[in-house]
């Protein structure tokens, strides 16, 4: 409630109301939001659901959580860490406008002099940063892990960690490596449920941003404001239009090569991927990008 009672952002889901009674169960407390009717990203993304966010609407979704991290880490009178970054925790206005939301797990950035809070390890298995999952160090550049990780959901479809795939495509991170390093690859890993419907040289720029985000050294990595500005020129890059409802998907996902249609054709993508992009490079887990585009 801390922090609930005084953030207002345009991409932060708005509290209504809160109260809380007493009773012979205990302290019962009720949090009012506003109604997102659109659902969360994870509903689009889901292998069940029969439509999904179309590639522009993928690009305004991670533009719009970039600028509700970028108030919280560098915006406010004081620093919060979000700490639970995820598709499901990204919600979706009447407008198709993304909006963080459930702070149950936020905290207050570091005192000043200090460089990290130091807590319990929280948070979903996937998203969180490896130094915080390893020390119970917590700072903002955590969110930035969590947010490349979800840069990598939304070209793919794939959860971070899915025990329902082969073994070698069970963690998201693990699988896209080596189709990253290889341009002919890359398309591989685009979620096949977009049936070739996107732009490929927004689609690898924004890989390109999401490797910073993930360099293994929490001070090599971007500030939220900087990452705000990568992506803001990627979105400028492409025309995004007015919001529009989500493609209907009716092919099927098998994994790594799964059918394309006619029209998003490997070919023309790969042209498409060879002129406008030069060279993405890829050292194991600790992506370091020399030029993206």
């Amino acid at each position: 409630m801390n922090v609930l009672g005084i953030v207002e952002h345009p991409n932060l889901v708005k509290l209504i109301g809160y109260c809380a009674d007493d009773d012979e169960r205990g302290m019962q407390r009720l949090l009012v939001y506003e109604y997102m009717p659109n659902g969360s990203v994870d509903d689009h993304l889901a292998s069940r659901s029969t439509s999904t966010l179309s590639w522009p609407m993928r690009l305004k979704v991670a533009l719009d959580a970039a600028r509700g991290l970028k108030y919280l880490h560098e915006e406010m009178d004081f620093q919060v860490i979000f700490r639970d970054l995820k598709t499901s925790n990204i919600l979706l206005d009447e407008n198709w406008n993304a909006k963080l939301s459930d702070f149950g797990l936020a905290r207050h950035g570091p005192q000043e002099g200090l460089s990290h809070v130091s807590t319990a390890v929280v948070g979903t298995l996937g998203y969180a940063a490896p130094e915080y999952m390893q020390t119970g160090r917590l700072t903002a550049k955590s969110d930035i892990w969590g947010y490349g990780v979800l840069l990598y959901e939304l070209i793919t479809g794939r959860r971070p960690i899915d025990r329902n795939r082969p073994k070698g495509e069970q963690k998201l991170l693990d699988w896209v490596k080596p189709y990253i390093s290889d341009v002919k690859r890359f398309p591989i890993i685009v979620d096949p449920r977009l049936e070739g419907h996107y732009n490929l040289k927004s689609m690898t720029r924004l890989a390109g941003v999401a490797n910073r985000c993930l360099l293994r050294l929490p001070k090599t990595r971007p500030k939220m404001s900087e990452v705000y500005e990568m992506v803001q020129k990627i979105v400028d890059s492409v025309e995004i239009g007015p919001p529009e409802p989500p493609l209907h998907y009716h092919g099927s996902v098998s994994g790594p090569g799964a059918k394309r249609t006619k029209k998003g054709s490997l070919k023309r993508r790969l042209q498409e991927f060879k002129f406008g992009c030069r060279q993405i490079v890829w050292r194991g887990w600790k992506p370091e990008i020399i030029k993206t585009c």
